[in-house]
């Protein structure tokens, strides 16, 4: 255990509850000691009407973008609900924001048309503003979400129509449990960012200068990429690890690589 790359090290993994295993096995797997508590939980749509209109409609769309595996778990409830099967989205062109919800879709055997190089709104963008001029666009998607995807394909000319699957809430159980592990004497080295809510969470939680405190205090921030290391730098806060590849493995990686350096510098 002591050859791993992280052993010894701490780390606060904050995405949902029924979604942080991938990421703490990725850690533990290199020695790491993971705590858990979840910045965001997931829960049902309080309305399910948009989405249900929108699935009952599906011959008068073009594309389906969707930019989460919660998005895509959601949705396929929904028409399972609704017992619409796989096959009537099988005319459509699918785009997913990563490799994860790509592979969630997938799992359903439909084709998904793009994934984009970067995994964040701005590269769907990229990847299909030359495609959807004149084209019915449906998103699914969080209740509340970036708004640059369904912006900018109406600025291409697309007709895009938005509709909520899931919406995520602070987790109050999560208040106490991080309020003492940062007061305690075995604080986490690193604090994973896997969105830019669960740093709007975060700083929610602990209240604005208490996520500042907690951060000078020696607990570094580690972000999955550059729109989730934007709102850590909109609240004041540093960036001190950043994900080159914006998944989970890459997360990992970039804490891997920080440790490493950090090893490297008190031997010189």
């Amino acid at each position: 255990m002591k050859d791993l790359p992280l052993s010894g090290c701490r780390v606060l993994v904050s995405r949902a509850k029924k979604q942080a295993g991938a990421l703490s096995s990725l850690l533990c797997d290199l020695g790491c000691q993971v705590i858990e508590i979840p910045f965001i939980e997931i829960r049902k749509a309080s309305s399910f009407q948009p989405l249900d209109t929108a699935l009952k409609n599906l011959a008068d769309y073009d594309w389906l973008i969707l930019t989460s595996v919660n998005g895509v778990e959601a949705m396929f409830e929904r028409m399972a609900r609704k017992k619409l099967d796989a096959s009537s989205l099988a005319h459509l062109k699918i785009a997913a924001i990563g490799p994860a919800t790509k592979s969630a879709i997938e799992k359903h055997d439909l084709k998904v048309s793009v994934t984009p190089k970067e995994y964040i709104a701005e590269s769907v963008v990229a990847a299909l503003h030359r495609r959807v001029a004149g084209k019915r666009v449906l998103l699914v998607r969080a209740k509340v979400a970036r708004d640059v995807i369904p912006r900018e394909l109406r600025k291409a000319g697309a007709h895009v129509d938005v509709v909520e699957a899931y919406e995520t809430v602070i987790p109050e159980t999560s208040r106490k449990r991080l309020g003492q592990l940062l007061a305690g004497t075995r604080k986490p080295h690193a604090i994973t960012f896997t969105s830019s809510s669960t740093v709007k969470n975060f700083v929610d939680l602990l209240g604005l200068r208490g996520a500042r405190a907690a951060i000078k205090n020696g607990v570094h921030t580690a972000s999955i990429g550059p729109v989730t290391s934007a709102t850590l730098r909109d609240f004041g806060l540093p960036v001190n690890i950043e994900a080159k590849q914006y998944t989970m493995q890459g997360l990992v990686d970039a804490i891997v690589a920080a440790r490493l350096e950090r090893a490297d510098r008190t031997t010189r």
